[in-house]
């Protein structure tokens, strides 16, 4: 096999050929389809979280095919296509795992963090923890982007609130614009809010239903229900919470953002809500993909083979991207 491997942070990761890989008890090996880039590989890749496991090989948003099954696997057979997301374990018996929220686990395992993950040709996955695409029909590169920036759009979405009919959208990439579509096919009214400047990703958040589009230094002509924050950037926090309406929510989306600047209390006053989205849960998963079943979402991509998973991160790190990156072995 082939894999594209961290060796420590901020470096340039590099192609390496390793023994094809036998499954554990409870594992599958898949053959990697496609495997999308998350901003949170390019914060691990950056850095910005600790690195407690290296060499890795990141990558969270696979679709592969299984090859091999590990001892005591049976609810997955050789042949079929599946999912795997960020969260590659959970102890399962935790007062978190016990209490339904297996995202805040405090014995879990991350694919592409805590263990390699699908920036190769083949990887190995706990079987529980990857999800059946036998009903999703479009090609794996318009598949992979679900795996996390569809995920946990759909979480975010969900922390929002159902009653957030006016929503905004802080960083329009590959989670807003899927999640973005969801929430027009459910009725709320979008607003996306770009950097200053970005006529062409205000341009495509409209094309993509969005009622409003401008840069983040713009404030929308009526006041929010709630606001998502996937932009790693601290700074939008006061900013949103200037443009929602009393008892209105704003929603952190990412795993990592840089530093929250001091804001006046007022902001937070009349029962705004300042909250975060951590990791996803099983639940999530089988809910969103049952979503997109039912009304497929345009999926934007920018593919690369996988040898060039370096100039990938470079392009999402320069904001170079509209929708999302995907290698393909």
């Amino acid at each position: 096999m082939q894999a594209m491997v961290l060796g420590g942070a901020g470096q340039a990761l590099r192609m390496e050929q390793r023994p094809l890989p036998e499954p554990a008890a409870g594992e599958l090996r898949l053959r990697v389809l496609a495997c999308a880039v998350c901003r949170t590989d390019l914060h691990v890749v950056d850095g910005d979280l600790p690195l407690t496991v290296l060499p890795i090989v990141p990558g969270h948003e696979i679709v592969g095919v299984v090859e091999a099954l590990g001892a005591g696997v049976h609810a997955h057979r050789i042949g079929d296509r599946v999912g795997v997301p960020w969260l590659g374990h959970s102890c399962g018996h935790c007062a978190y795992c016990a209490g339904g929220s297996e995202n805040l686990c405090d014995a879990p395992r991350f694919t592409g963090y805590h263990r390699d993950g699908g920036f190769a040709t083949h990887v190995l996955a706990e079987a529980d923890f990857c999800l059946p695409l036998g009903t999703l029909t479009q090609e794996p590169a318009r598949i992979a982007p679900l795996m996390c920036a569809g995920l946990i759009g759909w979480r975010s979405l969900k922390a929002a609130g159902e009653g957030a009919r006016r929503l905004g959208l802080y960083g329009f990439g590959a989670a807003a614009h899927l999640i973005a579509q969801v929430a027009v096919g459910q009725g709320r009214q979008v607003h996306a809010f770009t950097r200053p400047g970005d006529t062409a990703g205000q341009a495509f958040a409209r094309s993509l239903g969005a009622a409003w589009a401008g840069g983040s230094d713009e404030v929308p002509a009526e006041l929010l229900d709630a606001a998502i924050i996937f932009a790693p950037a601290g700074e939008l926090v006061p900013t949103a919470l200037r443009a929602v309406r009393k008892g209105g929510r704003v929603v952190c989306g990412g795993i990592h953002m840089s530093d929250i600047p001091s804001f006046p209390y007022r902001l937070l006053w009349e029962e705004r809500q300042l909250v975060s989205v951590a990791n996803l849960t099983r639940r999530d998963a089988r809910e969103f993909l049952d979503v997109v079943q039912a009304h497929p979402p345009q999926v934007h991509t920018t593919t690369y083979p996988l040898a060039q998973a370096n100039e990938a991160l470079a392009d999402l790190r320069a904001g170079r991207l509209q929708g999302a990156a995907v290698l393909l072995p």
